[in-house]
């Protein structure tokens, strides 16, 4: 069998992402890697297995760090499924780079974890995106498939409600093409009960 390299970091325009586990609580119906295996010229991100926290650490002196604008933990996996890696990388890019760092999410990292991850997040991470999908409780379930049932729901609302308390920015996004008029209207309308950004993002980000 051909060995494959594994893909832990790739460009996305100005930006470095840090692919950090195939592991997620969701089985979206949307979900791009079911229909392919990279983004842009990125590689596979299907990972032969968890990447270590020294493996994340090897890759990154493979790559010149001047040349990005952002640092971003997003991959083929739900990135809070490696929190203890994604704190220990954040971190050190932090201390290294001073680099701006971003976790798009599920927002479900709370039910994940078993435990309020967000404190953890203080000061190492400057902005949060959190993929809302849509403003009704049961058509996010049908959507999202998530394994903790229905909560998961009121949990991603509640783990954003708890980001605007420790992280600079905090974003919660809709995918353009896939709402009515009156659903984003209804999403922007939470939005604003949590007190955080409302973004409708193009069909690929």
């Amino acid at each position: 069998m051909k060995h494959t390299a594994m893909t832990i970091l790739y460009e996305v325009h100005d930006n470095l992402y840090v692919n950090l586990t195939n592991k997620c609580p969701c089985a979206c119906t949307f979900c791009l890697r079911q229909t392919r295996e990279s983004m842009e010229e990125s590689g596979s991100l299907w990972l032969e297995h968890t990447p270590t926290f020294d493996e994340v650490l090897a890759e990154f002196g493979k790559f010149d760090l001047d040349k990005y604008a952002e640092v971003v933990f997003c991959g083929f996996g739900e990135p809070t499924e490696a929190l203890d890696v994604l704190l220990q990388t954040a971190r050190f890019v932090k201390e290294r780079y001073g680099k701006p760092i971003r976790i798009n999410t599920n927002g479900l990292g709370n039910l994940v974890n078993g435990k309020d991850i967000v404190p953890l997040l203080q000061g190492l991470v400057d902005t949060v995106s959190i993929s809302l999908n849509t403003p009704d409780r049961k058509k996010y379930y049908e959507l999202v498939r998530p394994k903790f049932g229905e909560q998961s729901f009121d949990a991603m609302l509640d783990f954003a409600r708890e980001c605007v308390k420790y992280v600079p920015q905090v974003v919660m996004t809709t995918v353009a093409t896939t709402l009515t008029a009156q659903e984003e209207e209804q999403c922007r309308a939470i939005c604003g009960q949590l007190g955080v950004r409302y973004r409708i993002r193009p069909w690929e980000d």
